[in-house]
């Protein structure tokens, strides 16, 4: 196992620095491992061993992603996940699981995770799992473009705030471009209305569903007027934007 710079451009934060991840797994020689395989692409990366030692990097670095293991000495990894978004709510969570626990898989996405690898894994795959996660995300580009979020033929341009679909202008309000810019950076998970007015509004829920919907329509009219639909509602779930298969 791997890693080179010959292939994927470098990534950056969007100030120019390196994203910033945290590996936390109690096997010291793995641990080793992977913060070798991430240092290598020039990302700024520490190790805890346990929950608490975890929580104290994450409220020293401010880590742009954590690399987590579900099963750790002091706690398990969904405690720890809980945690680290009172530490930093934006966070991306990668979990690491056994390779037969599909019940920790399932339990770490709806905690809030954003994506997993089952063990035994490759250095390549976490690697391309993180990178896509931070760029998703908003929170890392390559050095040679500008920050942009891509979703298929919707195109968002955050420093000009100009979004284009299939290279038409799409003329947003401030609150619509917010909510879209969220939707993109989650491409293909479903927001619950919930976590979109905490992300967007920054309201506690309660009895402001009306809000979300009233903006999903709004961009509705605007995003997907006379094209096929990239918002969709998973009833009793929330909203979601995916791509338009080619």
């Amino acid at each position: 196992m791997n890693t080179t710079r010959s292939g994927p451009p470098p990534l950056t934060r969007p100030d120019g620095t390196p994203p910033r991840v945290l590996v936390v797994d109690d096997d010291p020689d793995l641990a080793e491992v992977l913060t070798g395989a991430l240092r290598y692409q020039g990302w700024d990366v520490r190790a805890a061993s346990d929950g608490v030692a975890a929580l104290a990097a994450a409220r020293d670095l401010l880590p742009d992603a954590v690399v987590l293991d579900v099963m750790l000495p002091d706690t398990d990894g969904f405690a720890v996940l809980r945690r680290l978004h009172e530490v930093k709510p934006d966070v991306c969570v990668l979990f690491l699981t056994a390779r037969d626990a599909v019940e920790d898989r399932i339990a770490g996405i709806t905690a809030g995770g954003d994506d997993y690898v089952t063990k035994p894994f490759s250095l390549e795959e976490v690697v391309a799992r993180l990178r896509g996660l931070l760029r998703r995300a908003g929170m890392a580009r390559t050095w040679e473009e500008g920050p942009r979020l891509v979703v298929g033929d919707l195109v968002m341009d955050e420093d000009a705030r100009e979004v284009t679909r299939a290279g038409e202008p799409v003329e947003l309000s401030p609150t619509e471009f917010e909510l879209l810019r969220l939707l993109m950076s989650n491409p293909r998970r479903v927001l619950s209305k919930t976590q979109i007015l905490d992300r967007v509004w920054s309201y506690d829920f309660g009895g402001r569903a009306h809000v979300v919907e009233l903006y999903i329509s709004y961009l509705r009219k605007k995003v997907d007027a006379g094209r096929r639909p990239m918002i969709h509602t998973v009833r009793g779930a929330g909203y979601v934007l995916k791509p338009v298969p080619r």
